[in-house]
């Protein structure tokens, strides 16, 4: 009674006790079985009266009416499970009917139909068989259809529970009997095949031998009448020897044999004829005349060959004429052979004849008994599909009722009571998250939401104290982030002004190497021009000398000789070194006066001239710097139309950077107390479509992460005081203008490799032509005359 009553309060009134509350219960259950007192039975009593006010109070509560709700669609799902537990009962009892008896007798029916289609379709199959392998496979799978169509006609036997006795429209011994009936007929007809493939190879040896015979009587016959006839008429038997007489070579004797032999060969003629066309007979009867021209052919060839004993041409065709007659009328040959096929063939077609009929009737037997199943399981589904159909209906009865109760609950309840309130304070929420904490809603009621509500509105309260709070926060950390903001500002203009000051002195270097330049060629000059005036006195000395060589000794004349080719070999390296100074000159003004315009240059003596100056250059600021250069030039790279003046400059950067990364892990290395010497590999190599330079150092290298900003502006790793950061920048862009690449590869602490890839065809871009300054020109000393 009390577990009774803790149930009603707990679904009427909608909340849950504690352990105290169970233990009160627990004491009222106890109170229940004592005797009641007079108070106690007041207090029941007064708690009783006060249930109803409880309940309708209750009535308000969002769980009240959703424990309503929910009870109601429990009810009706009851009630659907109750009708779909019937309808499914009744479902079931057709389904087993169907499942038990009327499927399976189904499936033996068809079964049977199907195998007994294999059996029908067989014996043409195995007639249309060409040889031993292709019956034997044949016979094989009509073997499995037959045990196939056994097993089914037990099982089918054993599902009717008739064996012998008439079912319906149909007699199941007389479907038996016709099973058995064509399979003994195709058995008899699967025996007649494999022997009629044996008869079939036997008839095609007994062809070819024919023809074999045909050929060498063709031949040996025909000789010997060409010999005989020639013989006759002119007496020469064989060559080189004197002929017969008349009377012996034209004797009644010869004349004879001549005749016998053109018998010999129209008999064999007409022996091999018959044979053949006994071939194409395809009745038995037909042969027999055949057979008997054969015989009569083979007497007079017996006849004319015993004639020609006495020749020397009998040994030669008697055996062919023997085998000739053995072909035709030899046990199991010939005539013979050809007999048995055609009578197994007639026997075949009778049993194929008689295999017709049975199948007929047996494809009536198996229509007929296909068409009961089919009845059979026809009443069962109609059984199972009526009780589908009341199923059906209650369920839909009962779905309507469930879909007009839940549309109720859902538009009243959960619309109007606790979406629609919900929704209310939901945006109320949204407001507060999105700073708006002066916004207030009226949800109104005396349910769970409008507790939540009160309870929002108590952290509204609360939110709006801690806003103000996290103002003054929020202000003073944004202060301090613009003073960041001025801090980092005030480094980058630092650092801008350095690399001012830094680009200042390199435009102050750059023009004070062109001033040096210019002051250094004049006396380049000078001496080039005195070595091509001295060039020319020794000329004249040698001309002095050959004139007035009579007045001089041999070994003065050998003196002033080996004297004047060394003068000769001075002058010429003087030469060359000054034209290689010029050249560096050259270079020099070109470089501190921008870029000049696209011609045809020697890369090789490009290479060659900037990385020795690049490692003069630092030579010149670390007179302790040593650097093993390795030159590694392909001499088919020949000339490619650059800007000499900017490629050199690319050149010169690249080189200058290894020389510093050299230079600096030598300083480390040195100080460590570990050998290492500096070294630079500069190598060229032509493609089938661009030029390939490489300058590879053993230096430090580069970490990937640097790899990736070198080629940005004003990135550097060297001091502020030695580096700006727009060598490999401005390298970069020159390539490119190019139309080439520069790939860099680099292991940490090992090696760095630049890789310049550029086109042997200068791409056609419209460029914006640079303005390039024009040079000054040097005066030209005069030659000194001596």
């Amino acid at each position: 009674m009390m577990d009774g009553l803790k149930r009603s309060f707990r679904s009427v009134a909608g909340f849950s006790y504690t352990g105290a509350a169970r233990r009160a219960f627990a004491e009222v259950g106890r109170r229940f079985r004592q005797p009641v007192s007079e108070s106690e039975y007041v207090a029941i009593r007064a708690n009783l009266r006060d249930l109803w006010p409880r309940m309708l109070r209750s009535r308000r509560k969002i769980a009240t009416q959703l424990y309503v709700a929910f009870a109601v669609i429990v009810a009706l799902t009851v009630s659907a499970s109750i009708v779909g537990w019937f309808s499914f009962d009744r479902v079931g009892v057709a389904q087993r009917h169907v499942n038990e008896e009327s499927i399976p007798e189904m499936v033996a029916a068809f079964e049977v139909a199907q195998y007994s289609s294999s059996l029908v379709t067989a014996a043409p199959r195995i007639v249309a068989a060409q040889d031993i392998e292709e019956l034997d496979l044949v016979y094989g799978n009509i073997s499995d259809a037959s045990d196939s169509l056994e097993t089914e006609l037990n099982t089918l036997e054993t599902l009717l529970g008739v064996a012998g006795a008439d079912t319906g429209a149909f007699n199941f011994n007389d479907l038996r009997d016709g099973a058995h009936l064509l399979t003994t007929n195709i058995r008899t007809i699967r025996n007649q095949r494999s022997e009629l493939i044996v008869q079939s190879e036997k008839r095609e040896v007994l062809r070819e031998r024919l023809a074999e015979v045909r050929r060498s009587l063709d031949v040996t016959l025909v000789t010997a009448l060409d010999d005989q006839l020639f013989y006759t008429m002119t007496g020469y038997r064989e060559v080189g020897v004197p002929p017969d007489p008349r009377d012996v070579h034209f004797s009644a004797a010869e004349l004879e044999r001549y005749r016998l032999l053109s018998e010999l060969q129209a008999d064999a003629n007409i022996a091999t004829e018959l044979l053949g066309n006994a071939f194409a007979v395809s009745e038995a009867a037909a042969l027999e005349p055949l057979r008997e021209r054969f015989e009569a052919a083979i007497s007079r060839i017996e006849l004319n060959l015993e004639a020609l004993r006495s020749s020397p041409i009998h040994a030669e065709i008697a055996p062919i004429f023997e085998s000739l007659a053995a072909l035709g009328t030899a046990e199991g040959s010939g005539f013979n052979l050809l007999y048995q096929e055609l009578r197994l063939e007639g026997r075949q077609s009778e049993l194929l004849n008689s295999n017709r009929v049975a199948a007929v009737a047996l494809v009536g037997e198996v229509d007929n008994l296909v068409g009961a199943a089919r009845a059979s399981a026809q009443e069962a589904t109609e059984a199972s599909t009526q009780a589908i159909l009341t199923g059906r209906t209650l369920l839909l009865v009962i779905s309507l009722i469930s879909i007009v109760v839940a549309a109720m609950v859902a538009w009243l309840l959960v619309g109007r009571v606790l979406l629609r309130r919900l929704g209310m304070l939901s945006a109320w929420m949204r407001k507060m998250a999105g700073g708006d904490l002066e916004a207030q809603v009226e949800v109104g009621g005396h349910d769970e939401v409008a507790d939540m509500a009160a309870a929002v509105e108590v952290f509204r309260l609360h939110a709006l104290e801690v806003q103000r709070l996290n103002l003054v926060e929020l202000l003073a950390e944004d202060l301090q982030e613009k003073n960041d903001e001025l801090q980092a500002a005030f480094e980058e203009l630092r650092r801008a002004q350095d690399q001012i000051v830094t680009q200042q002195k390199l435009a102050s270097l750059g023009e004070l190497t062109a001033g040096v330049a210019h002051e250094i060629r004049n006396p380049l000059n000078f001496v080039k021009n005195f070595s091509e005036s001295s060039a020319e006195l020794l000329t004249e000395l040698q001309e002095v000398l050959e004139e007035t060589g009579d007045n001089i000794s041999e070994d003065q004349r050998g003196l002033i000789q080996e004297i004047s080719d060394d003068l000769n070999d001075n002058m010429e390296r003087i030469r060359n070194h000054g034209d290689r100074a010029n050249r560096i000159v050259h270079d020099m003004l070109m470089m501190s006066r921008g870029s000049g315009e696209f011609q045809l240059t020697d890369i090789n003596r490009l290479v060659d001239e900037h990385s020795r100056l690049a490692y003069h250059s630092a030579r010149a600021t670390d007179t302790n710097f040593q650097l093993d250069l390795q030159y590694d030039l392909d001499p088919e790279v020949g000339e490619l139309e650059v800007i000499p003046q900017d490629l050199g400059r690319v050149f010169l950067n690249m080189v200058s950077n290894a020389c510093y990364a050299t230079n600096e892990k030598r300083t480390e290395l040195t100080e460590k107390g570990e050998g290492y010497f500096p070294a630079l590999q500069m190598s060229t190599r032509r493609h089938e479509d661009l030029v390939e330079i490489n300058i590879r150092d053993n230096g430090n290298g580069m970490p990937p992460d640097v790899i990736e900003k070198i080629f940005n502006p004003f990135f550097t790793t060297k001091p502020s005081d030695q580096g700006t950061g727009l060598g490999l920048a401005i390298s970069n862009d020159i390539v490119r203008e190019h139309g080439g690449t520069i790939n860099v590869t680099s292991a940490p602490g090992e090696f760095t490799n630049m890789q310049i890839e550029l086109p042997l065809v200068r791409p056609t871009v419209n460029l914006e032509e640079e303005a390039v300054e024009e040079m000054e020109e040097v005066e030209e000393v005069e030659p000194v005359e001596t």
